[in-house]
């Protein structure tokens, strides 16, 4: 782990990295969930200035169970055996709490979505955590139309 935004901040604290296999799989998701939701907020302040309102609305929609369960099911066909372990670790986890609009079944998909994102995050794997987010945006935006 000596490049990527997770050894900067790491070695900024003066901390070393640990061996992510290591880590559960609800570990995975509280990262992944947290860079995620940087991913879709960058992308709609990039879209250009407004009021903080309507860009947590849009993030809203993008950042909650329901679509995130929606986009692991978009993205099972494109995982590879390791991403998809790890997807499944995350879903089978056992989570003390639950989403407040999804169903018991769309907030494991989630959970599942959010460990792949902490775990590609976590093994500086920064383009193919793009690649997966940029594709599964791209089909359920297109479904939704």
């Amino acid at each position: 782990m000596e490049k990527g935004i997770n050894a900067y901040f790491l070695k900024k604290f003066g901390m070393d990295g640990q061996d992510i296999r290591s880590y559960s799989p609800l570990v995975l998701a509280y990262i992944g969930d947290g860079i995620y939701e940087l991913i879709i907020r960058s992308l709609v302040v990039g879209k250009g200035n407004t009021h903080v309102n309507h860009l947590h609305r849009q993030a809203s929609q993008l950042v909650n169970a329901r679509t995130q369960s929606e986009l692991a099911g978009v993205l099972m066909q494109k995982l590879t055996e390791e991403e998809l372990a790890v997807y499944k670790r995350g879903r089978n986890a056992k989570s003390p709490t639950m989403a407040k609009n999804a169903t018991m079944g769309e907030y494991r998909r989630a959970t599942g979505f959010e460990a792949l994102m902490g775990y590609l995050y976590l093994e500086d794997n920064m383009d193919r955590l793009m690649e997966l987010v940029l594709y599964g945006l791209e089909k359920i935006l297109e479904e939704n139309r």
